[in-house]
């Protein structure tokens, strides 16, 4: 069912300030408090899915989490079960910690292959040491821009990057910087005090994260769905988590800091497609892990969408 007034106040302000107000009224029709019918099965054969979660203090982090198909198993249209047994994501990932009765989580199911993506948020209501059930909030669909092409298949033995070892900091590394910089993928967790924690998708060609200063990076905006959940909920609360996905050599680099928007910038060189908007984010804490190391990936194109493409 639609969702009434789908808008918090921090929403309605981006919509404004990027003169789109009535855009996203429009688009708001596809904003409901349950998941389509026909995107149950879409859900059940997902192999990735990220998670919108917060530590300790707010911190919020954008975690993927990896799984054979099926992993993911929708009860009805307002309850998710995630099975642990067959998720492959590493044990030492804080987001174990954040998975407790009642916690807010965003989810973000994205088929990198088909460019086919749903946007899920809810709050976890039961948790066991086998399986997970996310309670439907909100659930939505977003267009296929700016996301590249890749299929995922499971093997029998390592991908590159399989036996890096799992490092943290404050300072970004030089490691840190360089996925940062090469990456065409990244997912930006934020969220809203009574409406609770959302993920979505960033991509672009390499490059599109920007380092502008040592723990500061700046991200072009480009023209979306017109909806502003993200930059709606930074206006209210600038805590965010960003991770940038190195699938070359098996790797992603998680980041919890502050993102600030930038409105009406010049842009010379066409960076934001015409929006003018940017964001910039510093980074407060960052963790390297590596993927799954029977993950391997087979890039097909970018998207064609994609800013600056050749």
């Amino acid at each position: 069912m639609k969702i009434e007034n789908p808008f918090h106040a921090g929403e309605l302000e981006a919509q404004r300030l990027a003169g789109e107000s009535t855009i996203a009224e429009r688009n708001s029709a596809v904003i409901a408090d349950s998941i389509i019918g026909g995107a149950l099965p879409f859900l059940r054969q997902q192999k990735m899915v990220v998670l919108g979660t917060e530590g300790e203090g707010g911190q919020k982090w954008a975690t993927p989490l990896f799984g054979t198909a099926g992993f993911v198993n929708p009860d009805s249209a307002q309850l998710l079960r995630f099975h642990r047994d067959q998720i492959l994501s590493m044990d030492q990932d804080e987001l174990w910690t954040q998975l407790y009765d009642g916690a807010r989580v965003g989810m973000l199911a994205i088929e990198l292959s088909t460019r086919r993506r749903l946007r899920v948020n809810g709050t976890v209501a039961a948790r066991t040491d086998t399986e997970f059930v996310l309670a439907v909030k909100e659930a939505y669909p977003n267009c296929p821009k700016y996301i590249q092409r890749r299929v995922l298949t499971w093997n029998d033995g390592p991908a590159a990057g399989s036996n890096a070892r799992a490092s943290v900091g404050t300072a970004l590394s030089p490691e840190a910087v360089s996925i940062l910089e090469s990456t065409d993928t990244a997912f930006l967790a934020s969220g809203h005090p009574e409406r609770g924690l959302d993920v979505s998708h960033r991509g672009g060609n390499p490059g599109f994260l920007t380092m502008v200063g040592a723990n500061r990076f700046r991200v072009p905006d480009y023209p979306g769905n017109s909806l502003f959940n993200t930059f709606g909920n930074l206006l209210v609360d600038p805590q965010a988590g960003v991770t940038a996905v190195d699938f070359a050599q098996g790797r992603m680099l998680q980041m919890t800091g502050r993102a600030e928007i930038q409105w009406n910038q010049p842009d010379e060189a066409g960076l934001t497609a015409g929006t003018g908007r940017m964001w910039t984010f510093d980074v407060e804490h960052w963790r390297i892990l590596p993927l799954p190391g029977t993950a391997q990936w087979e890039f097909l194109d970018a998207s064609p969408f994609n800013p600056g493409r050749k």
